[in-house]
């Protein structure tokens, strides 16, 4: 940006007592899309998407399984199958690493 002849590299905010700070990463991205470039998101707000869109998949609770659960167990029915535990907690760590991979 040039004012008065003059190349000014970055775009920086003032403080309270009005003094210039230096530009920040997330200052220089918003002094870009004001001039209608392209917007860039840290990446801070790119794994906040991830999270998101996570959190979108994860299933609905059923209320009334849950209950029925909790009735077997304070009845003295409900049986843990070890082999069905094991599986499930494979699957849930492979799902995991394919997300990171």
């Amino acid at each position: 940006m040039k004012i008065n002849g003059t190349t000014i590299g970055s775009v920086g905010a003032s403080d309270a007592s009005g003094k210039l700070k230096p530009a920040t990463q997330s200052t220089r991205k918003a002094a870009a899309s004001s001039s209608g470039d392209q917007v860039e998101l840290s990446s801070l707000s790119a794994r906040l998407q991830e999270a998101s869109a996570a959190l979108a998949e994860t299933p609905v609770i059923d209320t009334a399984r849950v209950a029925e659960i909790k009735q077997a167990i304070t009845e003295g029915r409900f049986q843990v199958h070890p082999e069905r535990v094991a599986d499930g907690l494979i699957d849930s760590v492979r799902q995991m690493l394919a997300r990171q991979g």
